[in-house]
């Protein structure tokens, strides 16, 4: 007999450690040991300071073209769709964006573009993608904790948007979504106004990531690194939902983690340092396989 709609049913997840009223301390964003034996502390990375705003400015333009071959490698890519932005740390109401059709895997520094608010070309001899400035521009004015923003069509993202439904919290690493996600269910086609791009924003609120609907992902984040990192998570999570989904529907029960315990790993897991610190291996991947040409 197959297996019914009450049997499929997840499973909550009830911890004997964590009560509503239990009191914990608030974990560390970052879990290292950093002690040599001689007792020297080791350095952890960690986002530099600068002396300049230009020297600031050059390292998010950096690591705005590492996300993009990043993302290439991934299979992030889809034709001229997709996109990554960045705040100009300068001209704070403008930002730097990818041109209209270079491939993400060929894009370099010196190919960015910086827009004005009026979606106007500041530097750069190439156009940009409308919808990108739909979306981005929005984003950027309604979060001024938000320096960077992407989306793109992933196929796991794009097949867990067609349920229109936030995650399920099954797994830790969906935990970095917690509560930080949101669902935008009105789908009209090819974004091009800036009221649906406010109307993204709206449902991003104070997040880290929307579904959009019958479309793809959305991360945002303060540097680059995290947004990128997080776009990353959530399109394995979204994998690993559609698995566990299609897994349930052979009876198998989803157990959906604790809220007690979602709040407190979600600090652990979810942070803005921690989005940064996961993204520097990919990074350093790409100096390494490009001898660091896309820097220039």
């Amino acid at each position: 007999m197959a297996p019914s709609v009450v049997e499929n049913a997840p499973i909550q997840q009830k911890s004997p450690s964590a009560t509503p009223d239990s009191k914990r301390v608030t974990p560390p964003q970052l879990q290292v040991l950093g002690k040599t034996k001689d007792g020297r502390d080791l350095k952890i990375r960690s986002y530099p300071k600068f002396d300049t705003l230009e020297e600031e400015r050059l390292y998010r333009k950096q690591h705005l073209a590492a996300a993009f071959r990043v993302f290439a490698d991934r299979g992030f890519d889809e034709g001229v769709a997709g996109h990554i932005s960045v705040r100009d740390p300068i001209l704070t109401d403008h930002f730097w964006i990818n041109p209209l059709s270079a491939h993400f895997a060929l894009i370099k520094v010196s190919d960015l573009i910086l827009v004005d608010e009026d979606g106007l070309v500041v530097e750069g001899d190439e156009p940009i993608n409308a919808p990108a400035f739909a979306i981005h521009s929005e984003i950027h004015k309604a979060r001024p904790d938000v320096h960077a923003a992407c989306h793109a069509h992933s196929v796991a993202g794009k097949a867990f948007a067609a349920f229109g439904r936030e995650l399920d919290m099954i797994t830790q690493d969906s935990l970095r979504f917690y509560k930080s996600h949101g669902v935008y269910r009105d789908f009209r086609g090819v974004i091009l106004d800036r009221e649906e791009g406010q109307r993204i924003a709206k449902a991003l609120g104070q997040g880290k990531a929307a579904i959009l609907q019958n479309h793809g992902l959305l991360t945002v984040g303060q540097s680059v690194d995290e947004a990128a990192f997080w776009f990353m998570s959530l399109d394995k999570t979204c994998h690993a939902q559609l698995l566990a989904d299609a897994a349930s529907a052979a009876g198998y029960k989803k157990i959906i983690i604790d809220d007690d315990e979602a709040a407190y790993a979600a600090l652990q897991v979810g942070g803005p340092e921690k989005g940064w610190l996961a993204f520097q291996p990919y990074y350093d991947e790409q100096v390494a396989k490009t001898n660091g040409n896309f820097l220039l």
